[in-house]
């Protein structure tokens, strides 16, 4: 019964320290993300709101300005987000 208590004790310590250092890691990268951000190296993307890295590879170019994707599949919604008022100033 105590060899029980004593595996029991030892599997809670190690499943302690592993979750601990998770969660300092977790906080770590939020508190970088939001130094990056705050010091203007990342951008918010125009259709979910995630930031992104600036000098991110999925980009698009409207006129001067830069949008830069967290994902092909907000690249493509902003694409049709494009078109349709495009579409809709053509027929005005």
């Amino acid at each position: 019964m105590l060899k029980l208590i004593i595996i029991g004790v030892a599997i809670f310590i190690v499943y302690k320290l592993f979750m601990g250092d998770k969660k300092k890691k977790d906080m770590q990268s939020k508190k970088a993300t939001k130094q990056r951000v705050a010091a203007g190296e990342m951008v918010k993307d125009p259709i979910c709101g995630t930031y992104v890295e600036k000098d991110g590879n999925i980009r698009v170019r409207e006129g001067e300005k830069v949008h830069v994707f967290c994902s092909y599949e907000c690249r493509d919604k902003f694409l049709k987000q494009i078109e349709a008022t495009t579409i809709e100033k053509v027929d005005d």
